[in-house]
């Protein structure tokens, strides 16, 4: 070796170590750092899991609530159409019986025309006609009424049941 080279190889070697330390020392700052940032991150995430399941489950006790509403309404709107079937029937009970009278008139009404004679035979025929027109008109008025108030009925439960989860949901 030479000796220029003997003599300044202490300070190389100085300055190679005095620098390997300062290395050293950088590289053990940038792992603490990314370290606490890591930290720093891994508590963010676990405050946004924490944070997704409480209003996940505030919306599904929201969901259920809509829900419970919903079904409520519904079983609400299927005994407004029950009744309303009902109220029909007795309606079409009484319409039958109604009509049944309009036919025991009209066929009284035909017995006293065939039963006739001479010249209160024409006048009555004409009030006999009259009355059986009447009868068979009532008897299909009737029958056109209760068929619209059933369909009224059942369209009237339909948007009361509509209304009330409209209602639910908007709360």
């Amino acid at each position: 070796m030479s000796p220029l080279l003997l003599r300044f190889l202490p300070y190389i070697a100085a300055v190679l170590l005095v620098a390997g330390a300062l290395f050293g020392a950088y590289h053990h700052g940038l792992s603490m750092k990314d370290a606490e940032w890591q930290s720093l991150w891994n508590d963010r995430n676990t405050l946004d899991a924490k944070a997704r399941a409480s209003n996940e489950s505030a919306a599904r006790a929201k969901e259920q609530t809509y829900q419970q509403s919903i079904n409520k309404a519904i079983q609400d709107g299927q005994r407004t159409i029950d009744q309303a079937i009902a109220d029909a029937a007795a309606a079409r009970a009484s319409a039958d019986s109604l009509r049944g009278a309009a036919d025991d008139l009209a066929a009284r009404l035909a017995a006293s025309e065939s039963s006739g004679n001479s010249c209160t035979a024409a006048a009555s025929q004409a009030a006999t006609r009259a009355a059986m027109v009447f009868a068979d008109v009532l008897k299909k008025s009737v029958k056109r009424n209760t068929e619209l108030a059933e369909t009224a009925d059942r369209a009237r439960a339909r948007g009361v049941t509509c209304e009330q989860v409209y209602d639910a949901l908007g709360n």
